[in-house]
């Protein structure tokens, strides 16, 4: 059986959603059981938490592998990789951060997934990491400004990204879960081409059939903005030290992995644009 955190989240419903596709048996692990429910009978629901370690012993009983994802600080992984010990998994796959590139180490968001993968590695399970830069769903923060001003604004500049689309991540996810040779794997997940925000306007805009625009802004605004939706001030901080990272050029990295894993090339975000037009008109 293959145990699945962040079950809730983007990527992590995508996995159990995949992996029940695929035929697997599926546990997750998830703190609100109610929004567990959009994934239907098709999984075994354990409530618990990664915060909390005492909770944890029921969902990892009998697990063979094990999808470590967590939205909240990647410290409380921790608990996951001590739980997984004792229950005997056999194999972890965890999802991190890119960070980006050789400057990983220096941004606070790399250093807090750094820490577990450096832990992991030293565990004496099997393990795998899955190292993933933006998504192409962080562009439907924008679709309020996109339709109510035509607007998107961030801290980025000209600075380029190669976003990957969720199922790829997911699609890479199950494969390491359900396939032999990715033991000992770090793989770096991006989409097939490097993009500036502007770029990724202007495609969302050719989807919805109107202008758009993109507006750089201070990092000071960025940070408002972000603060008034609730975000973390840890992780404000660490997402403006990723868009200075991209502003500077530093997240151009275009890999190949997602391609040599699955065999196909992954999705582009201009298809990801047309397909989630709705969404920004």
């Amino acid at each position: 059986m293959i145990l699945v955190t962040g079950a809730n989240g983007t990527v992590g419903s995508l996995v159990v959603q995949q992996l029940v596709e695929a035929g697997q048996r599926v546990r997750i692990l998830v703190r609100d059981t109610a929004k567990a429910s959009k994934h239907g009978g098709a999984v075994e629901v354990v409530q618990g938490d990664l915060a909390r370690p005492e909770t944890l012993g029921a969902a990892f009983a009998g697990i063979e592998k094990l999808f470590l994802l967590t939205t909240g600080p990647a410290r409380i992984e921790l608990h996951g990789l001590d739980a997984a010990r004792a229950a005997g998994v056999r194999h972890v796959v965890k999802f991190s951060s890119m960070g980006f590139g050789p400057t990983r180490d220096a941004l606070a968001i790399g250093n807090w997934h750094r820490d577990v993968e450096a832990a992991l590695e030293s565990s004496g399970l099997a393990w795998t990491v899955l190292l993933a830069g933006g998504f192409n769903t962080n562009a439907l923060g924008w679709a309020h400004t996109l339709k109510t001003q035509g607007t998107a604004f961030a801290a980025t500049g000209e600075g380029k990204v190669a976003v990957v689309d969720p199922r790829d991540l997911a699609a890479v996810a199950v494969s390491a879960l359900t396939q032999p040779g990715h033991e000992g794997k770090r793989y770096e997940l991006t989409g097939p081409q490097a993009l500036s925000f502007d770029e990724q306007v202007a495609l969302i805009g050719a989807a919805v059939g109107r202008p758009l625009r993109f507006v750089d802004v201070p990092p000071s605004a960025a940070r408002d903005a972000m603060s008034q939706t609730g975000m973390p001030a840890p992780l404000v901080e660490g997402m403006l030290e990723v868009m200075a990272t991209i502003k500077a050029g530093g997240a151009v990295t275009v890999s190949p992995a997602i391609e040599q894993v699955l065999g196909r090339k992954p999705r582009t975000f201009a298809a990801w644009a047309n397909e989630h037009a709705a969404a920004f008109r």
